[in-house]
Formats: structure tokens, C-alpha cells, sequence
């Protein structure tokens, strides 16, 4: 696991900051999201999704990296404009560190951002932990054409 260091803005909680750490900001050097890609290769959203796309991703992103003693442990990205939208996706604890309410504290501090203060939508799609996000007043989209998407799950088994 890699330690971290370029991100910046920093959300502890209370009586254990020398444990656990949740920072937030830009990873400056592509070598930095090698735990990333290794967690979301084998994930049920990326599976496969190659280097080059994950550096590509996180140097556009808002990133929020969840730390134990130093090591990455969970991760979770804001696709955003800065001003009125982002997408939550790739969010993720690894599963040694799970039943922990880490999840729930990585989330809070996604909330407690102030970019995440000014943003008028915030939109996710998961299949694995809508009880979790619903604990922080996400709500299913259920209106007929309302939402739209095009999904290519497979889009990194079928390269070319």
C-alpha cells in the first residue's frame, strides 16, 4: 500500500487523528493511484479499467483518500465543475478495514468539503451500499425521463 502525500485538505475524527485520516485534494504524481487502480480493476463498476484510464480520472476529480497509519485504505471521487454539479463515484473501503463505519466517516467528510457546500446536484449509481448513501439524504431516481445514462459495463474487458 502507498503512503500518502499530495493531498491537503484534512478531516479527522474526533480522538484519533494519529490513526485514521481522510484528505482531500488533487494526487500530484500519477504514481500515487497504483492502490486505486488495483482496488477498481477487480471492482463490479471498473473491472479491468487500465492505468492510463485511472490516472486519467483522478487528475480530474476532487479526490478523497481514507488512510490508516499512513497506508490508502479507501478512496471516493467528486467529478465536478466546482460550482454546481459533481458525480460521487468510485468510492470504496477496502475490505480488511470494513464494519469499521470508515464508509460512513469517508462520506462526511465528502460533505463536510466546502466545494460539496456550493453544489446545487450531486448525483451516484451503485448496485452495493444504498443504505449507506441514503443515510446522507441520497434518493433513488425513479421519474420516468428524468434521468438518463449510456452504460457500457464492459467497456474495459472489450478493448480492441
Amino acid at each position: 500500500m502507498e503512503k500518502h502525500s499530495s493531498l491537503t485538505d484534512k478531516c479527522f475524527p474526533s480522538g484519533s487523528a494519529d490513526s485514521y485520516a481522510a484528505l482531500a485534494g488533487k494526487y500530484k504524481e500519477p504514481h500515487h493511484t497504483g492502490d486505486i487502480r488495483i482496488y477498481l480493476t477487480t471492482s463490479t463498476w471498473a473491472a479491468g479499467i487500465d492505468e492510463d484510464t485511472v490516472n486519467a480520472s483522478i487528475q480530474n476529480s476532487l479526490n478523497f483518500g481514507l488512510y490508516h497509519q499512513g497506508l490508502q485504505i479507501g478512496f471516493a471521487r467528486l467529478i465536478t465543475d466546482y460550482a454546481t454539479f459533481a458525480y460521487l463515484c468510485d468510492v470504496y473501503v477496502l475490505d480488511a478495514y470494513q464494519g469499521n463505519g470508515l464508509a460512513r466517516w469517508l462520506m462526511a467528510c465528502i460533505h463536510a468539503h466546502p466545494v460539496f457546500a456550493r453544489l446545487r446536484r450531486i448525483t451516484l449509481f451503485t448496485s452495493t451500499a444504498p443504505w449507506l448513501y441514503e443515510k446522507f439524504g441520497y434518493q433513488p431516481v425513479n421519474q420516468p425521463n428524468h434521468a438518463w445514462t449510456i452504460t457500457r459495463p464492459d467497456i474495459y474487458k472489450n478493448k480492441a
